[in-house]
Parts: C-alpha cells; structure tokens; sequence
C-alpha cells in the first residue's frame, strides 16, 4: 500500500469516527432537551470514539508536519545546523511514539487478558490500546521519513 492510499484510508476512518461522534452528540443532545429521553451510554461512546480520533489523526499530522513546534533561534541557524536538528527532532519524537506504541501494547495485551470492558457499555478496550499502538508506530514512521526529508 502507498503513502497516499494510506492517507487516504486514514482521513477516511477520522471523517467516520469524526461523523460517529457528531451523531453520537446531535442523538443524546436531541433525546436528553427535546424528548427527555437521553442517548444511553453516550458519554462513554464519546470518549472512546475521540479517543479513537485523536489515535487515528496522528498519523497524518505527523505525515504532514502539522505537529505544533516553537522555532525561537532557527532563523538565526545556518541551514545545516537546522537540517541536523530537524533530524534529530524527527528521531526523538519516533523514539517516544515507539515508547508510547510499546506502553499502549502493553496495556493491550493486559486489558485482553483480563477482559477489560467499559463501564456503561460493555465494549472491549484491548482494541483501543491496540489502535493507540499501531497509530503511534505509523506516526513515528511518518515523522522519520519527514525529518529525513527535511520538507
């Protein structure tokens, strides 16, 4: 699969979760003020399915360089030291999101073996881990390859 397919898969499944999360929120609002009759299990369909955006838009701000950064002295840098240091910005953030990545694996494999399930709902969360973790990876890949690229 290219890059671009992947992107595209991506920004997909974030306008899905993005649209699942509006709908969520315009059914309880409704039902809770106009029908006195609430959305069941909504704030916790909320959390996960932002939970789940937020996992699945950091691949692509990571592709697209869209992380927030504060570059006080750069312009006074010539072009290679700012080059080495994007590189090595690019390297330590990788590092974090594989240790995050690992962390959230973790959690996952523990969460499966005790059969974690929210509160309300019953929905599994080893899942959600799991997406947390493969997120984190692709966000480090894209963030390597960007440094590495220096756009």
């Amino acid at each position: 699969m290219t890059l671009q397919r992947l992107e595209t898969v991506l920004l997909g499944l974030a306008a899905l979760l993005l649209l699942a999360l509006m709908a969520v929120t315009g059914i309880d609002v409704v039902g809770r003020y106009l029908l006195n009759a609430p959305l069941s299990g909504a704030f916790e369909m909320t959390e996960l399915l932002l939970g789940a955006l937020v996992f699945m838009a950091l691949p692509l701000v990571s592709h697209h360089g869209a992380h927030v950064e504060v570059d006080l002295v750069a312009a006074l840098l010539p072009r290679g030291i700012n080059r080495a240091l994007g590189v090595f910005a690019a390297l330590v953030s990788a590092a974090m999101l594989c240790w995050f990545a690992w962390t959230l694996l973790t959690l996952m494999q523990t969460q499966a073996a005790d059969g974690a399930r929210s509160v309300s709902l019953g929905v599994p969360l080893a899942p959600f881990a799991g997406l947390g973790a493969a997120a984190c990876l692709l966000a480090a890949l894209f963030g390597v390859l960007r440094g590495l690229r220096n756009d």
